[in-house]
């Protein structure tokens, strides 16, 4: 069972980007930094796309960028691509050496072959760019392999290896060489990087904590809201209307486990329906169902749409270290439920703003809908003070200058 929560009401594509940058109504544009810089001039990198693109890693590094030229940094986006192929050769390498088969992207990104070749190709970037300071968005192409002298790297991250463990999917797949092997790079990631900045106090508890990093090394800076504004228009908590979110990795993010409770749950409120925004390959988890509506590819103008009409974002994800949609969904006054772990106990204040569900069972996250369900007055309370707290405490701004400013 869940606990009630308590309530209270209130490389391949470098360079500079120069899209327009689309500021939230949290966030202004500064004229002179408040502090002084711990740069002028910094690259900002991603294994997992251009950061220069709004798409790559929920848009972090995309807007990271926007607000450290908003403190009149420069800034440089690297992004250390790697062809097909290549992924393959080092797959078989890992292989070879006694570690395991590896089955997907992210777990090839993640052996040493592939780090050494991003970080490589980090440093080639570097020394093109004469930049001597580089923010890297998660480990995978640290440690660091520089080319000129004086660099300083900093890490960007919203989950460590050894937090990952606790609920991965495919922990079971990997050997116990290539365990410690992983953790052994991780921990030579962090103890190459100047300063680690953090999403969460969870993360920055288990780098000091597991990995040995001296806490005035490691700085909790959070994340901003996403590009989903703030909604104040009229809004019916009666409705029983479900949201979930997720553009890929529909398995991983419970939407397999979400479309069993909710059957379990219309037993009881028949009432309810479950919009599922999903990729293309999600459709075929999703029954034929007039209770359910699938919709695949949406703009943000239908996004913010869903969030605003939506009773209760059902976000079950098993191993997501943050949830950019959880801020989304409680920017437009929409309470969350989701598990009691990674980063929705600290985003919801432990369950202020939403249900936190400890057994990962259709069972539980159904009696939890229900619960969530049953006091209209109790979600409207949720969502004002869900709303006033990721206004307050979720801000591009305040992550830049966390970072940039000494």
């Amino acid at each position: 069972m869940f606990p009630q929560a308590p309530l209270r009401a209130g490389g391949r594509n470098i360079g500079r980007h120069v899209s327009t940058v689309h500021l939230h109504t949290t966030e202004t544009p500064r004229t002179a930094p408040p502090r002084r810089l711990r740069f002028d001039r910094v690259a900002i990198t991603c294994v997992f796309g251009d950061p220069a693109d709004p798409r790559t890693w929920s848009g972090a590094p995309y807007n990271l960028a926007a607000a450290l030229r908003r403190l009149g940094v420069e800034v440089e986006t690297i992004h250390p691509a790697m062809a097909r192929a290549r992924r393959l050769a080092y797959a078989a390498r890992w292989l070879l050496d006694g570690y395991g088969r590896l089955s997907t992207t992210e777990q090839v990104l993640r052996a040493a072959p592939a780090r050494d070749h991003n970080a490589l190709k980090v440093a080639e970037a570097t020394a093109r760019l004469g930049v001597r300071h580089v923010i890297h968005t998660g480990t995978l192409d640290l440690p660091a392999f520089d080319l000129l002298p004086d660099i300083r790297h900093y890490l960007y991250c919203d989950q460590s290896w050894n937090l990952s463990l606790r609920h991965r999917l495919d922990a079971a797949h990997y050997t116990p060489r290539a365990l410690a092997e992983y953790d052994r790079l991780e921990r030579d990631s962090l103890a190459s990087v100047a300063h680690v900045f953090t999403f969460s106090a969870r993360t920055r508890d288990d780098i000091v904590g597991h990995y040995g990093v001296p806490p005035e090394r490691v700085t909790v800076v959070g994340s901003g809201m996403g590009n989903i504004p703030p909604y104040f228009g009229p809004k019916d908590y009666r409705a029983a209307r479900l949201l979930f979110v997720a553009k890929h990795l529909f398995r991983a993010k419970g939407g397999p486990l979400l479309l069993r409770a909710f059957a379990l749950a219309r037993r009881s409120r028949p009432d309810m329906s479950l919009t599922i925004v999903g990729d293309a390959r999600s459709r075929a988890y999703v029954p034929r169902d007039p209770r359910i509506a699938f919709l695949a590819h949406v703009n943000w103008d239908t996004l913010r749409r869903l969030y605003a009409d939506s009773t209760l974002l059902a976000q079950p994800m098993l191993n997501d270290p943050w949830g950019q949609v959880y801020l989304e969904a409680l920017a437009s006054r929409t309470p969350v439920l989701g598990f009691n772990r990674n980063g929705l106990p600290e985003i919801t204040e432990n369950g202020r703003h939403g249900f936190l569900v400890d057994d990962a069972t259709p069972e539980a996250v159904a009696a939890a809908i229900l619960i969530a369900l049953s006091d209209p007055e109790r979600l409207r309370r949720m969502g004002e003070s869900g709303q006033r707290h990721v206004m307050n405490a979720y801000s591009w701004d305040r992550v830049g200058e966390r970072i940039a400013c000494l």
